[in-house]
């Protein structure tokens, strides 16, 4: 049985005794409070930069791999030149083969690089939803000791499926939740971004220019702290072998 459906019935079964005594229900439409606060919105801009530091780097390996398989191609293409000696060929030949297995490294790394970005993303996005959710019901737990509230609902969630289905308005606390949430905002950070014309998200997005393939190299804060600046690193070079 869903959790929700327990909630409302142990609600209704308990109402003849709560009717006894003054009770009071507050609602508070969660999904606008998160996201309005913003926090979640400073997390939004952190993630879109971790892509596009990741997309750079993305795209030298990309270079990289286009540039070793057209080596490859004039090295195999040598190697069969019955122009030149056949010591010649047999050189060109083993050239080709140290190209391919450069290829094939570039290659296992990269899809090893993406794979690790999309686990690295999603537990950066959970983490910040967690912080995030955990502020917000702090403040309403705050709000709803000073109203004297009985019981808070949520009126609103991702699915268009109110937990609440009726409420005639009153004792609703999601502006006032959302006010206490956003006091602290930096100037300007409430005020909606323009709009990209060639957004940089299109690939998994883990983290910085600077990062190894293969491997996440730094942790990413959370919404509100401040990221780290990591050394630069020029796109399209891949790391030296060990």
């Amino acid at each position: 049985m869903p959790i929700k459906a327990i909630l409302f019935g142990a609600i209704f079964a308990a109402w003849p005794v709560l009717s006894q005594a003054q009770i009071k229900i507050g609602t508070v439409d969660m999904q606008k409070v998160f996201e309005g606060y913003y926090k979640k919105k400073q997390a939004d801009e952190m993630l879109r930069q971790q892509g596009a530091d990741a997309d750079k780097v993305i795209k030298g390996w990309e270079d990289d791999f286009k540039k070793a398989n057209d080596e490859y191609r004039k090295l195999i293409e040598g190697a069969n030149d019955q122009a030149v000696s056949a010591d010649e060929r047999e050189k060109r030949k083993k050239s080709a083969e140290g190209k391919l297995v450069e290829i094939r490294d570039i290659e296992k790394t990269y899809t090893q690089f993406r794979r690790d970005a999309g686990t690295r993303i999603d537990e950066m996005k959970r983490r910040w939803q967690e912080r995030i959710l955990q502020e917000i019901r702090e403040v309403i737990g705050r709000k709803a000791k000073a109203g004297n509230f009985t019981i808070v609902l949520d009126t609103g969630n991702r699915f268009d499926i109110p937990t609440v289905l009726y409420s005639n308005g009153q004792n609703d606390m999601t502006d006032e939740v959302l006010s206490e949430l956003n006091a602290s905002a930096p100037a300007g950070s409430l005020t909606p971004a323009a709009k990209e014309e060639n957004p940089a998200v299109s690939l998994p997005k883990p983290g910085g220019a600077d990062q190894k393939p293969g491997r996440i190299g730094f942790e990413s804060p959370g919404p509100g702290e401040q990221k780290a600046t990591p050394p630069a690193t020029k796109p399209g070079k891949n790391p030296k072998k060990p």
